[in-house]
């Protein structure tokens, strides 16, 4: 074992984290651990996993769940094609593997939402497969370890460089700690503002040596953000409100939402409501402004528009539609933007533009 391997496993031993998903070397806790990590802090994760692992305490009893009772819990945590997948793949581990983890990489991989990360980390943590990882923390971690100054992490000699550096390091014991250990270091110490002088492998880290460790890695491209503008109809009728079940496919595939609709290039607001209200099949009254909500969403930023709308025709019944009263709403998974208006429309003092 390197000086490198043997340094840093000793300060994992005495600074991890005490997360909920360390207590055991459980599988599902594991991948479902690191499903719920991926784009989201470990301080957002622990309160979900808590609360999903009390409901679905095993893989068995996340396969016969209801896919909204998933969503549900979800609900807030974004990305929800996580939640999808992971529901799916729980399905086909009960009916394909006897509610068994494979430990074979190559039909790990096969499962839904399963890409090189997933599988290093998981199987790593899980079963001590030697296999890799890379992500956020790690990437920074490696390049400045070997203070690399010439490469775009992005191409795809850069992605290449990235995973045979992961490979190179890792250890023949102790692999799942190693590869948490990693990820720990660059989550508390290696982090976009260096804590060198803490580090426990400092003098390993060639950028450290150099003084070059704030110059990297080198700084990607800023994002361009699409301005975007949607209406959304707060229709009511006899204090009941319409929700309307978004259909399979996209970000937010079967969750609920008040009908919203985006508004196109030349359309102004009233037309979009008009289209809108024909797309539903209902004849409503639209009236005042209640709130805009403005979000992001990967290189959407979005301005929200929620308008009144009051219920003038018979609407048509439709599968996807449900008439609920704002009790009602907490049973039924909401996108975040959504959340708001529905806290909004729930208490009217917290009304506000956000």
């Amino acid at each position: 074992m390197s000086n490198f391997q043997r340094k840093l496993l000793k300060w994992f031993d005495s600074h991890a984290r005490e997360l909920p998903w360390r207590i055991n070397r459980d599988p599902y806790r594991i991948w479902l651990s690191e499903v719920m990590l991926q784009q989201t802090t470990v301080a957002a994760v622990i309160g979900y996993f808590d609360r999903f692992v009390t409901k679905f305490p095993t893989l068995v009893s996340l396969a016969a769940a209801e896919e909204a009772d998933v969503l549900l819990l979800w609900q807030g945590l974004g990305y929800y094609s996580r939640a999808r997948n992971l529901h799916r793949a729980a399905k086909i581990l009960v009916n394909e593997h006897n509610g068994k983890f494979p430990e074979d990489p190559e039909i790990f991989s096969k499962l839904p939402g399963i890409g090189r990360y997933m599988l290093g980390a998981i199987l790593s943590q899980a079963f001590e497969q030697r296999l890799p990882i890379v992500e956020a923390n790690t990437r920074r971690v490696y390049v400045r370890l070997l203070s690399r100054f010439d490469l775009d992490l992005d191409s795809r000699e850069g992605q290449v460089w990235l995973w045979q550096t992961a490979t190179d390091l890792l250890p023949r014991k102790r692999i799942g700690d190693f590869n948490q250990a990693l990820m720990e270091l660059g989550a508390t110490l290696c982090r976009p503002q260096p804590l060198c002088e803490e580090c426990p492998v400092s003098k390993e880290c060639l950028a450290y040596q150099s003084g070059l460790q704030d110059q990297l890695p080198l700084s990607r491209k800023k994002k361009e953000f699409e301005q975007v503008q949607t209406v959304t109809l707060v229709i009511e009728d006899q204090g009941k409100f319409l929700l309307r079940q978004i259909g399979p496919g996209g970000r937010w595939a079967r969750l609920w939402e008040f009908p919203q609709r985006t508004i196109e290039p030349e359309e102004t607001e009233a037309e979009a409501c008009r289209k809108l209200l024909e797309e539903l099949g209902i004849r409503a009254q639209i009236g005042k402004e209640i709130t805009q909500i403005r979000y992001g969403v990967t290189r959407f930023k979005i301005q929200m528009t929620a308008l009144e709308a009051e219920l003038t025709g018979r609407a048509i019944a439709r599968e996807d539609f449900r008439w609920l009263l704002p009790g009602e709403w907490a049973d039924h998974p909401l996108s975040t933007p959504m959340r708001k208006l529905a806290e909004i429309l729930r208490n009217p003092r917290q009304l506000r533009l956000f």
